[in-house]
């Protein structure tokens, strides 16, 4: 049980840290385009995300698959600068934008697990057997997914209900910023 929640916790907080920018935005992106009653939209949004992630982390962790850290911090930017483009480009057909997020939550769950790959490989080093510490970890990924995405819905809910400000601004407000902060970090990563 101790190291389920070793791992728990080392998956919770490469989501929440203050150091895992990147992975928050890529979440905020994908769900700026629901509103808080999508909630269980929002949730088969992120259970994509996190099979994406979980299979290519596995592989990895297994050491089937692997690319270059360098590589796979740079695609990483690069995909939330792509949901962010999307979200600008379809936010008049909502229908097509959530059907089309589903699949990028999927597919580029593949390339963030590349990047959770590298922290739970070392950790995981010395374990005989991998089952326990990447459910642990992908666990504490999906409870810190869930959090940030609360924190989203809250805010965008606030903003609705008590400032009456428009979910279109919203879509392309974020979408903006995520595209100059992941812009910012490819360039400091080349």
């Amino acid at each position: 049980m101790q190291d389920f929640l070793f791992y728990l916790n080392l998956g919770w907080e490469h989501i929440i840290s203050l150091d895992a920018l990147d992975h928050q935005l890529f979440i905020l992106v994908l769900v700026a385009v629901y509103f808080y009653r999508d909630w269980q939209k929002i949730l088969l949004l992120i259970t994509a995300f996190t099979l994406g992630h979980s299979f290519t982390l596995a592989l990895s962790v297994l050491d089937v698959f692997r690319l270059s850290s360098t590589l796979v911090e740079i695609l990483i930017p690069v995909t939330i600068i792509l949901t962010a483009v999307d979200n600008i480009l379809l936010r008049k057909n909502q229908n097509k934008l959530m059907k089309i997020n589903y699949v990028l939550a999927l597919f580029f769950g593949l390339i963030h697990g590349m990047g959770f790959a590298n922290t739970a490989r070392m950790a995981m080093a010395s374990e005989q057997n991998i089952t326990v510490p990447l459910l642990g970890f992908n666990i504490g990924l999906e409870l810190g997914q869930i959090t940030v995405v609360i924190l989203v819905i809250a805010v965008l809910f606030f903003l609705s209900k008590f400032l009456q400000f428009q979910q279109k601004y919203w879509i392309i407000g974020i979408s903006v910023v995520a595209m100059l902060l992941s812009a910012q970090m490819i360039l400091q990563r080349i």
